[in-house]
């Protein structure tokens, strides 16, 4: 479950936590730190109201698929999240 944070984001931006990069691959290989690849899934922590005329289509709590190079990764009570407009999201898984 998402964990609540106390930031908002404003107008359409959503505040993602990044899910764990791969450690092994289908085949049991394990992938060493400098191979490994930036997540291209996460949970949206909190999300802000929208624009004027459109409202969010995601929720907190939402897996979200979204690009490899979307966001800005910011530090918030130690975890590492990023900061993206709901526009940079894929889909909602």
């Amino acid at each position: 479950m998402a964990k609540k944070v106390n930031v908002t984001p404003l107008h359409d931006r959503v505040i993602v936590k990044p899910a764990a990069a791969e450690e092994k691959t289908a085949g049991g290989i394990i992938i060493p730190d400098t191979a490994k690849e930036k997540p291209q899934r996460g949970v949206v922590i909190a999300a802000g109201p929208g624009k004027k005329d459109e409202p969010m289509s995601v929720k907190s709590g939402d897996t979200v698929l979204y690009g490899k190079y979307a966001g800005t990764e910011i530090s918030i009570d130690g975890d590492d999240l990023l900061i993206m407009r709901e526009s940079d999201i894929l889909a909602i898984v």
